[in-house]
């Protein structure tokens, strides 16, 4: 039994880091070929190598989630096709602009819908974490897409407005400062909500490690 848990909560953390491993690379490689004096053209250079970077490490946690976890998520499988080909667009065209579009793109695709999921009856998130939170119940479910599919339509916009009054760094940053705190957040206010509609006690760490990605 001690196993057991000690395996599921092990997974569980191993699903956060193939989620999010990716863009602390992204961050990382950046931040080691920044120039110390700001030029454009070394700017971009270190974009350029952060991209790269990030388009490898996305395929690394893509194979880890086969190896480790035994699945690839729907949403997994979504974003990493993005980043692949938005990555290769800002390389090709050296715009990192393709790049920083990834995330609206995703957030928006998967806002509209999980949000037309819940108008026609079928929670869609239920199918794109392949979770089974145990208890809960199709309402439960139905409320839980509705609201991640408004606040996947929130975080599209934010993108957005940073993108256009940030720099490359101050956008990276902001991804891992604003977005994921929000996400957190935003995971636990939801936790009342689904322990209402039947969701077993003690699953409240599980809800919060299988939450949908938004790096």
């Amino acid at each position: 039994m001690a196993d057991s848990e000690a395996k599921k909560a092990g997974s569980s953390w191993l699903n956060v880091a193939v989620d999010y491993g990716p863009l602390l690379v992204f961050l990382a490689v950046y931040r080691l070929n920044a120039p110390d004096n700001p030029n454009p053209a070394g700017e971009l250079l270190a974009i350029m190598y952060g991209t790269g970077a990030f388009m490898v490490a996305a395929v690394s946690a893509l194979i880890i989630s086969k190896w480790r976890l035994g699945k690839i998520s729907p949403m997994l499988w979504f974003s990493t096709a993005l980043i692949l080909g938005f990555g290769a667009l800002t390389i090709f065209f050296g715009d990192p602009r393709f790049v920083q579009l990834k995330p609206t793109i995703i957030y928006a695709v998967f806002g509209v819908a999980l949000l037309v999921g819940f108008f026609v009856g079928r929670p869609l998130l239920k199918i794109l974490l392949e979770a089974a939170f145990e208890g809960l119940s199709d309402a439960g479910w139905l409320k839980l897409s509705r609201n991640w599919g408004v606040f996947f339509l929130i975080l599209a916009g934010l993108n957005e407005a940073l993108v256009a009054n940030m720099t490359f760094e101050g956008w990276l940053w902001a991804k891992l400062w604003v977005f994921l705190p929000l996400t957190f957040l935003f995971t636990f206010s939801q936790l009342p909500m689904l322990l209402k509609h039947g969701l077993d006690v003690g699953q409240e760490e599980d809800v919060v490690k299988d939450e949908p990605p938004t790096a």
